[in-house]
């Protein structure tokens, strides 16, 4: 799927939240500027967040609370050692049933990173971006097929 900007990743975004329910983890990956903060960002703002999104690059997460879900962003490019994981809780928010979790840059973490539903790759192509979507999980193959 080609993507024309920053404003169609954020629009893409928001689309895939109305199909998702906790518990779910999805990976973003790509290289920096290629849009997963934007895509994280039009998530959070669909799943009813007011609020500034902002990237939880020097963090490493920030937690969102809606009426029946919570919402988990991580950023691991920073991460030092992927023991530091255990210090932010992740392996812990991948595991509850009312949570869902974006996770950037989940290569990273290595083995301490909740596997994922599903893998959004988002990746430069001249001035656009191209997105594929890659399901592990039957739930994941669900959202697909919707999209």
């Amino acid at each position: 799927m080609q993507l024309e900007d920053a404003a169609a990743t954020h629009a893409l975004g928001a689309k895939l939240a109305n199909y998702c329910e906790p518990p779910l983890v999805i990976h973003l990956i790509g290289e920096l500027g290629s849009g997963k903060t934007t895509f994280a960002r039009g998530f959070i703002q669909a799943l009813g967040f007011k609020g500034h999104v902002k990237s939880p690059t020097f963090s490493l997460v920030e937690y969102y609370q809606f009426e029946f879900s919570r919402l988990c962003h991580f950023d691991l490019y920073r991460l030092q050692d992927p023991k530091e994981l255990e210090y932010i809780g992740i392996r812990e928010m991948g595991s509850e049933e009312d949570v869902i979790c974006l996770i950037e840059w989940p290569d990273r973490g290595g083995l301490g990173v909740p596997p994922a539903d599903l893998d959004i790759v988002l990746e430069h192509v001249g001035e656009q971006r191209s997105v594929k979507f890659l399901a592990h999980t039957d739930r994941g193959q669900s959202i697909i097929k919707k999209i």
